[in-house]
């Protein structure tokens, strides 16, 4: 019974982990029956076949023969006072901070994040 249990709560922190990352496919402009061996991003950059990188918008990027599957790696925060606070991302550490507006060296109380 415990066992049943446990896994059952496996499977449900794992939906719940999947529901909350945000992610988007960008399909290849492939005719029928091309196959390429290359995606072409946004940007107009071309990447190979099964390759992995991180753009500067810091989401994690995979090319396939369907097209670029790019997810944020961003963990967001939500719940902190958006009228004294802001939030700044640090591009290098994919990282938000949320500060204070009026004196930015002073971090604001954060309840809740997203990815």
């Amino acid at each position: 019974m415990m066992k049943a249990f446990l896994d059952s709560l496996m499977v449900f922190a794992t939906f719940v982990t999947l529901c909350n990352t945000q992610c988007y496919l960008m399909p290849n402009a492939n005719f029928p029956n091309d196959v390429s061996n290359e995606c072409k991003d946004a940007n107009g950059v071309t990447h190979p076949l099964n390759s992995r990188w991180k753009t500067e918008n810091c989401e994690v990027c995979f090319c396939s023969q369907e097209g670029i599957d790019c997810c944020n790696m961003v963990a967001t925060p939500t719940n902190y006072d958006t009228v004294k606070c802001e939030k700044i991302l640090n591009k290098e550490t994919c990282t938000y901070t949320v500060v204070e507006r009026k004196d930015p060296e002073k971090t604001c109380d954060v309840s809740d994040w997203v990815i």
